[in-house]
């Protein structure tokens, strides 16, 4: 793949078809560019569901042993072939030692999580006593919330996309009552542009500007799981802190799927879940992230025994021996088959390098953009042609890897049409495909049949 700085993904894809003496949509181009793709042989390292075994496959359209057409990896990640032995150990250390597993072995029970939290912090651009794996996303929000919101009555509100998933606004509305406050008064959020699907950066930055003053936490998506819009987290971060505000993200949909620098953007706090993009399996480990400036000056409302500094934790004096930063924030100790489903994942990470990781991704999404255009874009001499329409926004830095399709024809029709065709792939209500190919195990061929599908799909429906 020869891409340069200065060429879109559509002019790349042009320049590399007419190299080949072919269209962009011709078969030969995933071809040509799968065979230069310097991630493809980490497909192998993870299980693709067989066509046979999806439950809407209609085995008359396709061929029972081949791999589906994998394309929701943002909201489930495949499985990584490594997990079931990496579980298998515990289970067998837990077999043969029984308690003796808390402190022996290569992963010793006590200790687990911070055997991998090096490896997760890599990935999310922060130092590793910023980082922390436990509970789930939504408890660990809360956990933050309870430290970082602290009302006053002049500065008493929280800011976040509207819309933002569901979870996210409970959380918020829930910390907001506990705080003896109305949601309707101190929650702000913020909606697109009348006739628009995705909000503006500088609508995000003038908002911060003119309201910042009562707001006291800027909560916002790193990328939005309905649209795939990409927030600049930087800017907002920046913009946040010049008005004063604490600002924090869920990453859900951004960790393992865009590149992150926490750190140096210097976000106060942050978490995610680790089933989407970092393939963990459902209800995975979850991360969490505070800045090191907070380490002393932020600490946790809810306490628990891994809470306590693990030189003194089992001396059981009950005096606690709190954990600088994020460490103080673990409760309980952690869960040691989700460390090893996590280590699965984080380990083939390990094997890439996350700018060219993204390199990647944005040929990846870019194809399957020009595809669309190309193949079902609308055609206003024949209106009556099905057509789509994406409503994440074109600019590559302002998208992951995943595109949200609305169509002309019922969405839900076209769903059931693909997933007949082995495509695996999100509906959300009310009318919006999302498709995701992942950079990690997704190849071009696989968006190629994507289309394909797609094509069919609108026929079925004629």
């Amino acid at each position: 793949m020869d891409q340069h700085a200065d060429n879109s993904p559509a002019q790349i894809l042009e320049h590399t078809a007419s190299i080949l003496g072919c269209s962009v949509t011709d078969e030969k181009l995933a071809i040509h560019l799968d065979q230069g793709d310097e991630f493809r042989h980490l497909r192998d390292e993870f299980h693709v569901p067989k066509m046979k075994y999806l439950p809407s496959v209609d085995l008359t359209l396709v061929k029972a042993e081949d791999d589906c057409v994998y394309l929701s990896g943002n909201s489930l990640g495949l499985q990584p072939k490594k997990m079931r032995a990496h579980i298998d150990d515990e289970l067998d250390k837990w077999a043969k030692v029984g308690v003796h597993g808390h402190f022996a072995g290569a992963f010793p029970w006590a200790l687990a999580d911070e055997c991998i939290v090096e490896l997760m912090a890599d990935l999310v651009g922060a130092k590793k006593e910023e980082t922390a794996l436990m509970n789930g996303l939504t408890v660990n929000l809360h956990l933050l919330l309870l430290s970082f919101y602290k009302p006053t009555s002049s500065r008493h509100k929280i800011l976040m996309e509207a819309k933002a998933f569901p979870s996210d606004q409970y959380a918020v509305e829930s910390q907001i009552r506990l705080q003896g406050l109305d949601p309707k008064e101190s929650m702000l959020l913020l909606s697109p542009v009348e006739g628009e699907k995705t909000l503006r950066a500088e609508d995000i930055l003038s908002t911060i500007e003119k309201e910042g003053d009562s707001i006291a936490v800027i909560m916002f998506s790193g990328v939005q799981y309905y649209t795939g819009q990409l927030f600049d987290m930087a800017s907002i971060t920046k913009a946040g802190h010049a008005k004063g505000c604490f600002v924090g993200f869920d990453l859900a949909h951004a960790v393992g799927n865009v590149e992150l620098y926490l750190h140096d953007w210097n976000v106060d706090f942050a978490c995610w879940c680790n089933y989407k993009y970092m393939n963990s399996g459902a209800g995975a480990l979850a991360g969490a992230y505070i800045h090191e400036k907070h380490r002393f000056t932020v600490k946790p409302t809810l306490l628990g025994w891994w809470s306590h500094d693990f030189k003194t934790r089992f001396e059981m004096d009950n005096e606690i021996d709190l954990s600088p930063g994020v460490n103080g924030f673990r409760i309980s100790n952690p869960p040691i088959l989700l460390v090893r489903s996590l280590q699965a994942s984080l380990e083939i990470f390990n094997q890439t390098d996350k700018k060219a990781l993204r390199r990647k991704s944005v040929l990846l999404t870019g194809y399957l953009e020009s595809l669309i255009k190309l193949c079902h874009s609308k055609v206003p001499d024949n209106p009556q042609k099905p057509y789509v329409t994406i409503i994440t926004p074109s600019n590559i830095e302002e998208r992951g890897c995943q595109l949200s399709l609305v169509f002309s024809s019922p969405t839900n029709l076209i769903f059931k049409e693909l997933m007949k065709r082995g495509v695996v792939c999100d509906m959300r209500k009310p009318d919006t495909l999302r498709v995701a190919p992942v950079p990690l195990y997704n190849s071009f061929y696989d968006v190629y049949k994507f289309i394909k599908a797609l094509g069919e799909s609108f026929k079925a429906e004629i």
